[in-house]
C-alpha cells in the first residue's frame, strides 16, 4: 500500500474529504498532484493520495515498472477506500489524475461514492480514438465531474461531444488545455490559473453534493 499522504483540514472539519489516485506515469507528489492537492486544501477540501503498487515499487528501487493490470489497481482502490472509510466517519469521494481518475469511475457505483472527480479522464487510448473506454459512463449514477481540456489528446471536445454519457456526469473544459491541463500559450491562458480554476470547480462541486461531515 505504501504511504498515504494527507493535505487540507481534517475531514470532520472540511467542506468534503477525496481520495485522489495519481496517473499512469508520475506519483502521488509529482507537481501536478501536489498542485492540485495543496490549492483544493486552501478550499477547505481535505485530500487523501496514495500510490497504486506498481509506482510504490519504484519509489523503493523498483524501477520504471509498468502499471498494474486492471484487476490489481481495481483492487487497491477498494483496499484504499475501505480503510479511509473506517478512518472517515462521513461520506467519501474518489478521483484522480487520468488512470487513477478512470479506475475510480470504475468502482464508484460500487463502492457508494459521494461524487467522483476526474482530472483529464482518458476516453480512449492514446492514438486509438476508435476504442472509446465509456460504456460504463453511460449508465453511472454517482454525481461526477470530469475536468477537461478542450484539445487533450485522449479526448478532445469535439470527439467527447459524440459519446453518450450519464445525466449525473458534469463536464467542465479548460480553453486550449492539454492532458495535464496545460494551455497552449498563445491561449492567454497560464498552467497555474487553469489550475486554479480546476480547483474551483472541483471544490464547488463537491460542496454542491452536500456537506461531508
Amino acid at each position: 500500500m505504501g504511504r498515504w499522504l494527507w493535505s487540507g483540514p481534517p475531514p470532520a472539519e472540511s467542506h468534503a474529504c477525496l481520495i485522489l489516485a495519481h496517473g499512469a506515469g508520475a506519483p502521488m507528489d509529482s507537481g501536478f498532484m501536489a498542485g492540485m492537492a495543496e490549492r483544493l486544501a486552501v478550499r477547505g477540501i481535505s485530500v487523501v493520495r496514495f500510490e497504486f503498487p506498481y509506482m510504490a515499487e519504484r519509489r523503493s528501487g523498483g524501477g520504471r515498472r509498468p502499471p498494474d493490470p486492471q484487476a490489481r489497481l481495481l483492487d487497491c482502490w477498494r483496499e484504499v477506500y475501505s480503510r479511509l472509510r473506517r478512518e472517515v466517519s462521513g461520506p467519501l469521494a474518489i478521483g484522480g489524475k487520468s488512470m487513477g481518475g478512470r479506475m475510480a469511475s470504475l468502482l464508484a457505483d460500487e463502492l457508494e461514492a459521494r461524487a467522483l472527480v476526474c482530472l483529464g479522464y482518458p476516453f480512449h487510448p492514446a492514438g486509438r480514438p476508435d476504442r472509446p473506454r465509456t460504456a460504463h459512463l453511460a449508465e453511472l449514477g454517482t454525481p461526477t465531474l470530469i475536468v477537461q481540456g478542450e484539445r487533450d489528446a485522449l479526448g478532445k471536445r469535439d470527439r467527447v461531444r459524440e459519446y453518450s454519457l450519464s445525466p449525473t456526469i458534469r463536464l467542465h473544459w479548460l480553453e486550449a488545455a492539454d492532458h495535464d491541463l496545460k494551455p497552449l500559450k498563445a491561449s492567454g491562458f497560464t498552467h497555474e490559473r487553469h489550475l486554479d480554476s480546476a480547483s474551483d470547480i472541483v471544490a464547488g462541486f463537491l460542496q454542491s453534493v452536500g456537506r461531508f461531515v
